[in-house]
């Protein structure tokens, strides 16, 4: 392990043990509630009044996915020091996106300072360690997507990855663009997201990767074609399909 990838594992750590201490002995509130028939049996609510008890995996999916809470933003902090954990082990399953929703619901940038400034450094702590990992147990593109969905912008989370050259975050960056290229390729954003701001975070992004990623991907040893498709990222309109780099597939 490189010093550079132990300093962000110990990052991470520490900031997972922040969320420890900040979020306990918190509950949902007494009068909080949910549907019996598509969420959970009424001894599973009441776990959630129960400061820091563990709640099995299942149960604690469904509630960071749950999106009709009468108080997300008092849910979200009983559950927030587990369900952290439960996202940089990848027990997500396919639903990163998703849980940066949960993060959005809960709108942890309004809760007071220890409070939010806790779950920022959790995401930043968790992003660097990701990109500094060569095999890392969630892909760089779902903690993209989840650290995006969470905090409604794509720029603070590229401008890191903009400081870190060289593998393995070059070698994350080669693989991101040949999950993600299809969509970008066809102006969609590539997962779903709950933001407003879709477009302008698709647009920031593309251009993004159009200003960065080809020297970095020259130098990771990455074929002409996937060059050749960030090249026609910057290109707009007409110009795209009507250039001789086109091929004519669909994306």
């Amino acid at each position: 392990m490189s010093a550079e990838e132990s300093r962000a594992r110990l990052r991470l750590d520490a900031a997972l043990d922040r969320l420890a201490v900040t979020f306990a002995g918190l509950t949902a509130r007494p009068d909080e509630h949910n549907c019996v028939c598509h969420w959970g049996a009424a001894e599973e609510l009441a776990l959630l009044k129960v400061a820091d008890t563990e709640l099995d995996p299942d149960l604690l999916r469904r509630t960071w996915q749950a999106p009709d809470w009468r108080d997300h933003a008092s849910v979200l902090p009983r559950i927030l020091p587990q369900f952290a954990r439960s996202l940089v082990a990848g027990r997500a399953g396919p639903w990163y996106a998703e849980a940066g929703w949960s993060f959005a619901r809960g709108r942890w940038e309004q809760w007071p300072a220890a409070q939010a400034g806790a779950v920022r450094e959790f995401l930043h702590a968790w992003w660097a360690r990701t990109l500094v990992d060569p095999r890392p147990v969630v892909p760089v593109p779902d903690v993209l997507a989840l650290a995006t969905e969470a905090s409604a912008a794509v720029a603070p989370w590229l401008g890191v990855w903009e400081t870190l050259t060289g593998p393995p975050a070059d070698g994350h960056l080669a693989a991101l663009v040949e999950r993600w290229e299809w969509e970008l390729i066809g102006d969609q954003l590539p997962w779903n997201s709950r933001d407003d701001n879709e477009e302008e975070i698709r647009t920031r992004l593309t251009s993004w990767l159009v200003r960065n990623a080809p020297a970095r991907l020259r130098s990771h040893g990455a074929p002409a074609e996937l060059l050749n498709r960030i090249r026609l990222l910057g290109l707009d309109g007409a110009a795209r399909w009507e250039d001789p780099g086109w091929d004519g597939r669909p994306f």
